[in-house]
């Protein structure tokens, strides 16, 4: 994830995106630099924060990379926002490949 958020940073300063991450994620993203509100870790409920968010209207994409090879010990919790982001209609990209459209298009959206 920082790897992919490094090379958007100059997307992401110039359209004014704000990085809103699961705790251990976040502070992954924080020690590389970049400015990210972290809430709980995925296992303690940051996967539920970040749904809660998306069907407040208050997050517009979400960027979830999984590794499919591995199994996630909070796995329900990752269906749950995938369900979310579904029912609202939030565009949910799962691997670096999906994220780079996404990020595609909302520039496009936006210009």
């Amino acid at each position: 994830m920082v790897a992919f958020l490094n090379k958007h940073l100059h997307f992401l300063h110039s359209a004014n995106i704000e990085i809103i991450a699961t705790g251990t994620t976040g502070k992954h993203v924080q020690a590389a630099g970049l400015q990210a509100e972290c809430l709980l870790s995925g296992p303690l409920g940051g996967d539920a924060e970040i749904a809660a968010q998306v069907a407040e209207g208050r997050i517009q994409m979400v960027f979830f990379f999984r590794d499919p090879l591995d199994r996630h010990p909070h796995e329900p919790d990752v269906q749950m926002l995938m369900r979310v982001c579904d029912v609202h209609n939030v565009p949910l990209a799962t691997n670096p490949a999906s994220a780079e459209f996404m990020l595609l298009g909302y520039e496009n959206k936006n210009s």
